[in-house]
């Protein structure tokens, strides 16, 4: 969001962008959720599209029957509506207009006036079913389609969910999905029942009269470009206010998660004053597009006014000489709007289709992408117990050409304490992620009990490990529920046994509602220490052969970590366990301390063995003691 500029520079720029056409060429709406509609699309973008429709046709495919119900719903419902202005003309010409008797005349009318009611209600009542029909198919794909989409998300690899960020996610799962299920709606049925009842009217038109018909038509040319005309004009206007208010919004998420920098550093008055200037810009904005609204609005009421009158003009006139009837003139009023409302209808879908080509191909470029580490061909189940754990020749790049990790070979056998050091960046964490499979080596392999973990279903191997991160996440519910998290078949007794392992029950049942107390949104109501030990227990419920300790103890207190080295000992037994930890005091008693420095191993062994040698870890721990010392 630009920073503290006024509503009315903010304004003026963006008018000025409208004027010289620049508001088409936005560079970030397709990440937005709103690409720019008139862009040509290259071969292979339209290749692709093509592919993205096939799928969807697919995935629509079992709704088929349902689609046919609709299509025909819609045919019999415009052509009912369409005809019921013939009744109109008959009650004036040949009733009304007749030389009938009084009596006669009052007997067919109310004949004719049965009859017309029957197929008003008639109509209404498959309009009514058509809609409740239509809204239970969009509802079921939307559905399939945000439960497959979810699905997909979850399983996407690490980096292309980085890259998306959580706005993009969020807008494919809501914006996009419902744009999307509309789309057979304003491709097919929608412009399809539009053009049918068009020529309906127009057959019907001219078959009453035809020179009533000619001058009842001359109004479409003109208004079909004025529709098209404005749209376009109107459409990136729009593009632009809800990129605005995104860019607001997220500054407002941001003021939100860094509440407390805000207050630390006295941030209320600016964020306040951005939050104004941003919405008033925005209000700018929509009263400019409103201006333009109101004008194309004001033009279709006056043709289709003009129109009328120069309908009952001509037919008065044609009247007058005979080559006109009453009936006539008055169901050429009523089709006139029969004829107008379709034409928009057509104009609407087809610069909306767009919008859903758009939606669809965000949608399905998720949907087509392939899922993080698929299981090889011929996976298997991973063993429940860990022998040996190694690195062979492993290197590793998150980007290409920039490796993080390069040639570590390791050997980690099952039940012991593996230590992680070396300074900020080193590439410790990075190792932990290898090891849970966030990320598999660019080079070399890993193996567990000897195989490659590849060769392990992803999903077994996972039951393996349970991981306390340094960035502790909770969940907005109840303590119960995030320890849980690692068993949702698991007791109050478990969670309770879990929590004490953790030394976490002591602080639980002193909340409030004990086990069920609502911890709020990533936890906020506890302390740093306190969701610390929540995340202990929760990797501990698993039950883990594999034990990933991510600096676990880097939030807490002194008392909060001298207790939990005190179990500590019960708590790793039999567990393959790699522990980052920034405070080397933490770690003397592993089995084996691996020093990382610039993402290569240069030193291994044991506490006394490293001091002995009197290498880097000997220096680091001087260092910190130094630090400590001074502190």
């Amino acid at each position: 969001m630009p920073e503290l500029k006024t509503s009315k520079r903010w304004y003026l720029e963006f008018r000025e962008k409208f004027r010289k056409g620049e508001l088409k060429s936005e560079e970030d709406d397709r990440e937005e959720g709103s690409e720019d509609e008139s862009k040509k699309l290259d071969p292979d973008k339209k290749a692709t599209r093509r592919g993205y429709l096939g799928s969807y046709v697919r995935r629509l495919w079992p709704h088929w029957k349902m689609v046919l119900v609709l299509t025909f719903l819609a045919i019999a419902v415009s052509t009912l509506e369409i005809i019921q202005p013939l009744f109109i003309r008959y009650i004036f010409d040949d009733i009304l207009l007749s030389e009938q008797e009084p009596i006669a005349k009052i007997w067919h009318l109310n004949q004719i006036g049965l009859l017309f009611l029957g197929l008003v209600i008639a109509t209404r009542i498959l309009g009514i079913f058509r809609s409740w029909n239509q809204r239970l198919l969009n509802e079921r794909v939307i559905l399939t389609l945000r439960r497959a989409l979810f699905d997909r998300l979850l399983r996407l690899p690490l980096d292309k969910l980085s890259d998306m960020k959580i706005g993009g996610i969020i807008s494919r799962l809501t914006d996009d999905i419902n744009k999307t299920t509309g789309l057979l709606q304003m491709a097919v049925i929608s412009p399809g029942v539009a053009v049918l009842r068009l020529l309906i009217a127009m057959v019907i038109l001219f078959v009453i009269n035809w020179r009533l018909a000619l001058t009842a038509l001359a109004v479409i040319p003109p208004i079909m470009l004025l529709s098209m005309i404005a749209i376009r004009r109107i459409r990136p206007i729009y593009r632009a206010i809800r990129k605005n208010v995104s860019r607001v919004d997220g500054r407002v998420g941001e003021a939100f998660q860094g509440i407390r920098a805000v207050r630390a550093f006295g941030g209320e008055h600016r964020e306040e004053r951005e939050f104004t200037i941003g919405h008033h810009a925005t209000t700018r904005m929509r009263m400019f597009a409103a201006r333009r609204e109101i004008i194309v609005w004001s033009t279709w009421g006056f043709i289709i006014a003009l129109n009328s009158v120069v309908v009952t003009w001509a037919g008065g006139y044609w009247y007058i000489q005979g080559q006109a009837k009453i009936g006539d003139i008055v169901a050429f009023q009523v089709y006139v709007l029969y004829l107008l409302n379709p034409i928009w209808q057509i104009v609407e879908s087809l610069t909306e289709l767009q919008r859903s080509l758009a939606s669809m191909e965000r949608v399905f470029e998720v949907l087509e992408s392939p899922i993080d580490k698929p299981d090889q061909p011929n996976a298997i189940q991973a063993p429940k117990e860990v022998d040996t754990f190694q690195f062979e020749n492993v290197w590793f790049a998150y980007n290409e050409g920039t490796e993080v990790i390069r040639d570590i070979n390791l050997t980690v056998e099952g039940g012991t304490v593996v230590a992680l050091v070396g300074k900020s960046g080193a590439g410790k964490t990075t190792v932990t992620d290898l090891v849970a499979r966030f990320y598999d080596p660019t080079r070399g392999r890993i193996t567990l009990n000897g195989l490659n973990i590849k060769d392990y279903r992803l999903d077994s191997y996972r039951e393996l490990l349970g991981v306390v991160q340094q960035e502790v996440f909770l969940f907005d519910g109840t303590v119960f529920e995030n320890i849980a998290y690692a068993n949702r078949d698991a007791t109050l007794a478990e969670v309770q046994a879990a929590a004490v392992q953790a030394n976490a029950h002591e602080f639980i049942v002193d909340l409030p509602d004990g086990y069920e107390s609502i911890i709020g949104e990533r936890g906020v109501k506890l302390s740093g220490g306190q969701r610390q030990r929540l995340s202990i227990a929760r990797a501990l419920l698993a039950n883990p052969r594999i034990l990933i300790l991510d600096e676990a103890t880097s939030n807490l207190d002194t008392e909060s970590e001298q207790l939990i080295q005190q179990s500590m000992t019960e708590l790793l037994r039999d567990r393959t366990t790699f522990v980052i930890a920034h405070r080397l005091s933490t770690i003397t008693h592993a089995d084996m301390i691996v020093v990382i420095d610039d993402g290569q191993i240069v030193e291994t062994g044991t506490h006394n063995s490293l001091m002995h040698k009197d290498g880097t870890y000997a220096d680091m721990v001087r260092r910190q003691h130094d630090s400590v010392s001074l502190i």
